[in-house]
C-alpha cells in the first residue's frame, strides 16, 4: 500500500471519527434540552372543559396560589358504603380521561379512586417541577386522611406516576402501595435507551424509586412484563434487591406497558389484594 492510499485511508477514518463524535454531541444536547418533551405528553383542557365518565364521580379544584391548580377527580362506587380510597397516580399519556378506565377493578370491589392531574395535564395549572409534583400528590394523601383511617388508603402508580406513588408511600403510613410497569429511577430510563451518556448528570427529572421503595414499611406489591418496551423489564426488576422480604414483585410473561390489567395474574392477584 503506497503513501497516498495509506493518507486517504486516514482521512476517511478521521471523518467518520469526527461524523461519530459530532452525531454524539448533537443527541445528547437535543436529549437534554428535550428531556421534558420526551418525559411527559400532557393533554390540557380549557378551565370549563366538563367531563363525562360512565360512572359516579366528583370533580375537585384545588388551588395552592394563584398560579398552580390541582384539578382531581374522585371516582366513587355505587355502593354507600366503602372500604377506603385508592390513590391512582397515572402515567405520563394525556390526563385522567385517559386513565379513567382503568378503575372500575376498585370501585367495584367498594374503593373510590381519587386520580389526580399533574401540573400542565388536564385542567391542573402551574409549571410543572420534580418537587411540585410530589408536594402536590401528598396533599392527595393528606386530603385521603382526613376522610379514612391510614389502614383503608391504597396508594396505587402506574408507569410515570410509580415513582410519585412511591415517594407518597415513604412519608406516610397506608394499607398497601401496588406499581404498575415501574422504573428505577427516571435517569435509569433514559440510560436504557442512552446507555452511552452520563444520564444521571444530563436528567434533570430524578424520581428515585429505588429509594423511596426502602422507606416504605407497609405491603408493596409490583407488577411488570417481560415484553414491556416502554420501561424494559431489565431496568424494572432491579427494584426486587431493594424490596422486603414480604414485599411481591410478580412479572408477567409476555406484558406490555399497556396490556397488564387484561392478564389473569393481575386480575386475580388484584381481585385478592382488594378483599382483603
Amino acid at each position: 500500500m503506497n503513501n497516498e492510499k495509506r493518507s486517504k485511508m486516514k482521512r476517511r477514518f478521521f471523518r467518520w471519527v469526527k461524523g461519530l463524535v459530532i452525531l454524539y454531541f448533537v443527541m445528547g444536547i437535543g436529549m437534554y434540552f428535550l428531556q421534558d418533551f420526551i418525559l411527559f405528553k400532557p393533554e390540557p383542557f380549557a378551565k370549563g372543559y366538563a367531563f363525562h365518565f360512565n360512572m359516579p364521580f366528583k370533580e375537585l379544584n384545588i388551588p395552592f396560589n394563584e398560579n398552580d391548580t390541582m384539578n382531581m377527580v374522585q371516582f366513587l362506587p355505587n355502593d354507600s358504603i366503602r372500604k377506603g380510597v385508592v390513590l391512582y397516580f397515572h402515567g405520563n399519556m394525556q390526563n385522567i380521561e385517559r386513565y379513567a378506565k382503568f378503575v372500575n377493578v376498585f370501585t367495584s370491589n367498594g374503593y373510590e379512586v381519587w386520580m389526580e392531574d399533574y401540573p400542565g395535564y388536564g385542567k391542573s395549572t402551574g409549571k410543572r417541577t420534580e418537587q411540585k409534583m410530589l408536594y402536590q400528590a401528598l396533599q392527595v394523601q393528606k386530603m385521603a386522611l382526613a376522610k379514612y383511617h391510614a389502614d383503608s388508603i391504597i396508594i396505587y402508580g402506574k408507569s410515570l406516576g410509580t415513582g410519585i406513588a412511591a415517594y407518597v408511600a415513604s412519608q406516610t403510613h397506608c394499607k398497601r402501595l401496588i406499581l404498575e410497569t415501574p422504573y428505577y429511577s427516571i435517569p435509569d430510563v433514559f440510560a436504557a435507551y442512552a446507555f452511552m451518556y452520563p444520564t444521571q448528570q444530563m436528567i434533570t427529572y430524578k424520581i428515585p424509586t429505588h429509594q423511596y421503595l426502602q422507606q416504605v414499611n407497609y405491603p408493596i406489591t409490583i407488577f411488570h412484563g417481560t415484553n414491556d418496551w416502554v420501561i424494559p423489564y431489565r431496568r424494572a426488576s432491579k427494584l426486587k434487591a431493594v424490596l422486603k422480604p414480604t414485599d411481591v414483585f410478580i412479572t408477567i410473561e409476555e406484558g406490555t406497558h399497556h396490556n397488564l390489567y387484561r392478564s389473569d395474574v393481575y386480575q386475580k392477584t388484584m381481585d385478592s389484594l382488594l378483599h382483603q
